[in-house]
């Protein structure tokens, strides 16, 4: 099927000139990157190895059968490099349970993306709603070579227990914190919530391992164990808050050697958190998230016009503060839910900003 693929891709290239190539180029890349923000890693393999054979058989094609003026060949290299298909890395992918899933049954159904034509964009793009996860994975996004400062964050995307924003609050985020010197760690936790228990359970436990696998292999992959953070959107926002102040003791049996090391992050940012409080008690802190003076660091962001209500974040902030938790609030007046990191005109899309200086003013982003 490849095969005949790749035949007709060639026909239709030799046809139509290179811009129908590059054409083809960019749609191949794009199945390639979805099928990675998916985690199908064996699909994700197959797809550079086609995307980059058939980049390099139309190349050679060119130059050896056509009459194209060698300005075009030498355009059509130049784009290619800049898309970085000649030079395309897979990032590690660690399916984060080596044997069977804690309380996994095996009915949830297929992993995929369950985005409609009628779900709206957010910054002009589309958005990943990534449903139905049951093989739970981190994905390491380490920065380039001589800009890697050692801190590592988890990030875990939103989507109310129920889908993952995968792109919004994932990828795109591990690639800010790489623009700034950190290993962004995209944790792909189980969802949705699982029959009969807690909403955060599974990926609480998803959450617990992660940490804990990243702190035991931070050598291998170029990070400080002692600078380790979390970082979650509205309830990814709530999973980085339990993931702050549930750690003396795993929510599963012991796996291997990395459930022997902390899974307590050194720091949490959380931008417009779901879930914090109790509305109908007052505002009172959610009863699993147990503040104390061992919860990490914590930067919060949040819009006052949010419809999941700034009182997360405002309710939470004052627990920190009363338990003399070194933290930061920004609340912006206006800006809404589920941004993400993607610019708008409203200032709360700032908020990557202010991280970042926040990081560095607790000497998180200093060079290891």
């Amino acid at each position: 099927m490849v095969g005949s693929q790749n035949e007709q891709t060639k026909r239709e290239a030799r046809v139509a000139g290179p811009m129908n190539c590059i054409a083809v180029a960019e749609v191949a890349r794009q199945e390639a990157m979805f099928t990675t923000h998916c985690g199908k890693i064996v699909r994700r393999e197959v797809h550079w190895k086609n995307c980059f054979d058939l980049l390099h058989e139309l190349y050679f094609y060119w130059v050896m059968t056509s009459s194209l003026p060698r300005r075009w060949v030498i355009f059509l290299f130049i784009v290619l490099a800049r898309t970085n298909l000649l030079a395309a890395e897979p990032r590690p992918v660690v399916e984060l349970w080596p044997k069977d899933v804690p309380g996994e049954k095996g009915d949830i159904g297929e992993e995929r993306d369950m985005t409609k034509p009628t779900d709206g964009q957010v910054g002009g793009k589309s958005v990943i709603r990534l449903g139905s996860v049951t093989k739970p994975t981190i994905t390491i996004y380490r920065p380039p070579a001589g800009k890697e400062t050692g801190a590592a964050v988890i990030v875990c995307p939103g989507g109310a227990y129920n889908i993952l924003a995968l792109d919004l609050e994932g990828t795109e985020v591990c690639e800010w914190l790489n623009s700034v010197g950190v290993t962004g760690v995209l944790l792909k936790y189980r969802v949705p919530k699982r029959q009969g228990l807690e909403k955060h359970t599974a990926a609480l436990q998803d959450a617990q391992r992660a940490i804990g696998l990243v702190r035991q292999r931070a050598k291998e992959w170029g990070i400080d164990p002692k600078r380790i953070g979390v970082l979650g959107f509205s309830a990814g926002g709530h999973l980085a808050a339990a993931a702050s102040n549930i750690y003396e003791e795993r929510k599963y049996p012991s796996v291997d050697a990395a459930d022997g090391v902390s899974c307590r992050p050194d720091f949490a940012v959380l931008i417009y958190p779901g879930y914090l409080t109790v509305k109908e008690e007052g505002d009172k802190i959610a009863p699993e998230l147990k503040i104390t003076t061992n919860t990490p660091p914590s930067f919060i962001a949040m819009a006052q016009d949010d419809g999941v209500r700034v009182e997360n974040a405002a309710f939470y902030f004052l627990a920190l503060k009363n338990a003399k938790v070194p933290s930061e609030l920004h609340v912006y007046p206006t800006g809404g839910h589920g941004y993400g990191l993607r610019p708008s005109k409203h200032l709360v899309t700032t908020w990557p900003q202010r991280a970042s200086e926040w990081m560095r003013s607790r000497g998180l982003l200093e060079p290891k």
